[in-house]
């Protein structure tokens, strides 16, 4: 079994940015978390991020016939990313959003997800833990199609 974790815009800059929303740990913390989650469950796992909309759409894309399945923070796409949603559905691998902030408590515009549409589940509001939570619900998933 393959994942692909991907991540959008400014989410490398996690523990950086704004830390009293995305918290204090830092990005390399998050891809730890979900090595060591991954590796805990004898799943393979590969890393994306990118600020270029085109470029996350590019790596959905790529991920067609090789990843079982994705675990996507869009951030800011989120809002806005018909493209992102469209490729989701176009490969049409099973996939989980995360979102490390309430993004349902924040502000009016965020309220709206479009590549949520194409996910199975979506975890918000866990910090970076969101991540494990969102690996390990992608792999019992994966796990029940095989049987």
């Amino acid at each position: 079994m393959k994942l692909l974790v991907i991540n959008g815009p400014n989410i490398n800059m996690v523990g950086i940015r704004e830390p009293g929303i995305y918290g204090s740990e830092s990005y390399q913390a998050l891809l730890d978390l979900c090595q060591k989650t991954c590796d805990e469950h004898q799943v393979l796992v590969e890393f994306y991020q990118s600020n270029h909309e085109g470029a996350l759409v590019d790596r959905i894309q790529e991920a067609y016939g090789k990843i079982d399945g994705i675990v996507i923070n869009p951030a800011a796409y989120t809002h806005t990313s018909i493209a992102i949603l469209d490729a989701l559905k176009a490969v049409g691998i099973p996939t989980v959003e995360v979102h490390i902030s309430k993004v349902e408590s924040r502000e009016a515009f965020r309220q709206i997800s479009y590549p949520g549409l194409a996910c199975f589940k979506t975890i918000t509001g866990e910090g970076i833990q969101g991540y494990k939570h969102a690996i390990e619900i992608l792999i019992e998933k994966l796990k029940e199609k095989e049987s």
